[in-house]
């Protein structure tokens, strides 16, 4: 008697964890671009709806939404390189979970550099 139970791939390993956050960042950079396109096309309709609209993007509420936005693009684009990789180097799924830590660490070391000079500007500290 085996002792899974057959019909699951991934079981909770790293390569679920990684298509899961992968269509996670996805969704979330796609209802970004619909919301940033939905907006500047608002200047056409009223430049001072879309005044109004932009300063409210300058709160440090969507600043800290800005650091999830880019920590999702970090990971989305770099997990589709590690993607593309399984699918066309013959040796990328024996690597794929050395690669998706190598992903993690490169889209971390990425945001590091990022987040500091981001959250000065956010909170005012950078002029």
């Amino acid at each position: 008697m085996p002792s899974k139970p057959a019909g699951t791939l991934y079981r909770g390993k790293v390569g679920m964890w990684s298509w899961v956050l992968h269509r996670i960042t996805g969704v979330a950079i796609f209802f970004f671009l619909l919301v940033h396109v939905l907006d500047t096309a608002l200047v056409r309709v009223s430049p001072e709806a879309y005044n109004s609209v932009i300063a409210t993007y300058k709160t440090p509420i969507i600043g800290l939404g800005e650091l999830g936005l880019v920590a999702s693009i970090l990971f989305h684009a770099l997990n589709g390189v590690r993607v593309i990789l399984i699918d066309f180097w013959p040796k990328g799924a024996k690597f794929q979970n050395v690669m998706f830590w190598v992903v993690i660490a490169v889209a971390v070391i990425l945001f590091a550099g990022f987040a500091p000079r981001h959250l000065m500007h956010v909170f005012g500290g950078a002029k």
